[in-house]
């Protein structure tokens, strides 16, 4: 069966105002970090082109800033500046040139903003500091309200001057309209304050402006957001009456949703794999049995089942798939064609996504290598069908075997193990992590799609690579547990591996060592909670599983924890460790704040440290490689080494810095672990 005819709903059109969408796959409005100087960049062409080409019905770009005043983070759009508008019209007519209609977010951030960038004040309703940025604002006088409405006209009217087929008035998350709107940060008492239609006043004020400038023939969305999940803030019920006035004003053509606050409650706005896809869908519906103007649903949609049944039980008009669409760009088209298990399915890890953002790097993802650099030509193989083995049947192995087979080589795969995945099998198998193990499905299944050979439980060493006479080798052996220094053979210190692994089995109290800050240690004490330990996680950092913020998966975390018993301290450093009479471990800390040192006594230690990597087979193929060009060199006679020095063997990576060169083959990296002439 067609995807067209399996999901009844997902591409059907749908009229949106003056715009007709092709399906109901919106690619919805996110940061991207890809402006320069404050314009819009051939990265965001080519990046919204990408998605257009693969079948979304709808592209929203992320936010222009409609106020000098609005400058959050460093690479925002500045939509104010008519310089712009040269930008815009690249950016419409690539996605245009896919039949695809495509919609310009607009935005003041408000209070949730920093003068840092603007060395301006900060503008918002009322004083009130936020929570991220701790920036108290300024109460906005009526001419600088007036001034935010002008400005959202302006930028209205330079994107439809750039070919935009609509606007959207970001009014939830982050926005000056979300800051009128919430009675927890609007505490004025004038016409812009108190009743909801008083602190609705600024958006009707701001619809009308923007219409004014857009005209009919261009669509008109707002997002709202339908719960902020702080106290004091606004709930399900004050967004349905929002929803209902803006409807009543009959210059909107759609609503968008949204949940939490930016610099809040972010962890459930983008949420990771923690959180139940969908998790956000009694917001749409709510809203959808007041009003008549379609809704767009959000909620981490991870396949099109998910949205198809989230249209056909009556949640939402449209679905809005972000991340999915990051990591697949033809998410829809694959769908479309029946082909949804093809589709490279999002983790919802949040590590290259919106971790980057919180970086002030641009977007990217794990599983995409190719997001945030569609505007980059890929090279063209100088040399096709060339005979390639990948050792290691990992996340790294399986990435460079489907991009050479894809490039038109012969790939051959060997693991060690019974089955491909290597350590994010691993990582998969503790609590709430089981969504990890996508990016090995994913990878295998586009393995198969271009012929490659995967061989499993075999190990390979220098013999068996000779024997397979391959026209390069790519190693991607991982890497293995190693002790930490003060360990001292105690065998009651151990990896986190060796415990998911089954080498292990510690039990009762276990304090568990977090060198790395991220889940390596954090899941790993809950894995030990849940069967019954004494956890307490011991970080020489100011937070236990510090990077956890980074994914936002902190708050979800610590609540986790809270409901497990796991205590964690902080500020310690491992300095050594004895054994006890009845084999259990003595620590010594070092509480470096003060200097003090303490003994902590438990039956076992878990460690999440850095590991070694497992480079002993390059090692042994270097040699190898290294003797038979020697003995080629001697054994042959001057013409004959003339024609052999046309054929090398190419062994990636290295496992040292520095770069080696032989005539007879070559030794070196390249990101990506396959050579661009592959």
């Amino acid at each position: 069966m067609s995807g067209q005819g399996r999901y009844r709903y997902l591409f059907s059109p749908l009229r949106i105002g003056p715009v007709v969408a092709r399906n109901r796959i919106v690619f919805s409005a996110h940061l991207t970090n890809y402006a320069e100087d404050g314009h819009p960049t051939e990265q965001h062409a080519a990046y919204y082109a990408a998605r257009a080409a693969g079948g979304a019905g709808l592209v929203i770009t992320e936010e222009h800033s409609t106020h000098p005043t609005d400058w959050p983070y460093e690479k925002l759009i500045h939509g104010f500046h008519r310089s712009v508008i040269p930008g815009y019209r690249r950016i419409t007519e690539a996605v245009h040139a896919h039949g695809t209609p495509i919609f310009a977010q607009i935005n003041h951030n408000g209070g949730q903003a920093s003068s840092m960038y603007s060395r301006l004040p900060v503008w918002a309703p009322s004083a009130v500091p936020d929570p991220m940025f701790r920036e108290v604002p300024k109460a906005l006088e009526k001419y600088e309200i007036n001034e935010v409405v002008a400005g959202y006209g302006t930028v209205a009217a330079h994107c439809a001057e750039g070919g935009f087929d609509g606007v959207e008035l970001q009014c939830s998350h982050s926005s000056i309209v979300r800051g009128f709107l919430s009675p927890a940060t609007n505490k004025r008492t004038d016409a812009y304050g108190g009743s909801l239609p008083n602190r609705m006043r600024l958006l009707r004020e701001i619809i009308h402006a923007v219409r004014e400038s857009i005209g009919p023939d261009r669509a008109l969305g707002v997002r709202i957001c339908g719960d902020e999940l702080i106290e004091g803030g606004t709930t399900i019920d004050e967004a349905v009456e929002i929803a209902a006035a803006v409807e009543a004003t009959g210059k909107v053509d759609y609503i968008n949703t949204s949940i939490g606050v930016a610099t809040s409650t972010l962890y459930m706005i983008e949420a990771s794999m923690h959180v139940p896809p969908g998790y956000a869908l009694f917001i749409p519906n709510a809203l959808r049995r007041r009003v008549n103007l379609p809704v767009v649903g959000v909620g981490r949609f991870k396949d099109p089942q998910q949205a198809e049944r989230a249209l056909e039980e009556g949640h939402c008009d449209l679905v809005g798939v972000v991340r999915g669409q990051i990591a697949d760009p033809d998410f829809a088209a694959k769908a479309r064609a029946g082909a949804a298990t093809d589709i490279r399915t999002c983790l919802s890890c949040n590590q290259e996504c919106v971790g980057r953002m919180g970086l002030n790097r641009w977007l990217g993802c794990i599983e995409n290598p190719r997001a945030g650099k569609e505007s980059t030509a890929l090279p063209t193989p100088a040399v096709r069908g060339r005979r390639v083995l990948v050792v290691g049947g990992g996340p790294g192995g399986l990435q460079a075997a489907a991009v050479a087979a894809r490039r038109g080589h012969r790939v051959t795969v060997l693991e060690e193990q019974p089955r491909t995945g290597g350590q994010v099998s691993v990582a998969a198998s503790v609590p709430s992590r089981a969504e990890f193990l996508d990016v090995v499905r994913n990878l295998a299944a586009e393995c198969e799609r271009h012929g490659v050979e995967i061989r499993t439980g075999v190990r390979a060493d220098a013999t068996l690579i000779r024997a397979e006479s391959p026209d390069v080798v790519v190693l991607a052996t991982g890497a293995r547990p190693q002790a930490p220094h003060w360990a001292g053979g105690c065998e009651r210190v151990v990896d986190v591996r060796d415990v998911l692994e089954g080498r292990a089995e510690p039990d009762g109290d276990v304090v568990v060592v977090d060198d790395l800050g991220f889940h390596q240690s954090t899941s790993t004490a809950e894995l030990l909670a849940e069967r019954g330990c004494a956890v307490e996680l011991v970080t020489a950092g100011m937070v236990v599983g510090q990077d956890l913020g980074i994914t936002l998966d902190m708050e979800s975390f610590n609540v986790r924890a809270h409901r497990h018993g796991i205590a964690q301290s902080t500020d310690l450093v491992v300095m050594g460790c004895g054994r006890q009479d009845d084999g259990g471990v003595v620590l010594q800390l070092l509480h470096h704040p003060t200097g003090q040192m303490r003994e902590r006594r438990c039956d076992w230690v878990v460690c999440a440290t850095h590991q070694a990597p497992n480079d002993q087979l390059w090692h042994e193929a270097h040699d190898a490689v290294h003797r038979d060009h020697l003995r080629q060199q001697r054994t042959a006679g001057p013409g004959r080494r003339r024609r052999r020095r046309g054929h090398r063997l190419h062994l990636w990576p290295r496992p040292a810095e520095r770069r080696h060169r032989h005539r007879g083959f070559r030794l070196g990296t390249r990101d990506g672990a396959v050579r661009a002439d592959l």
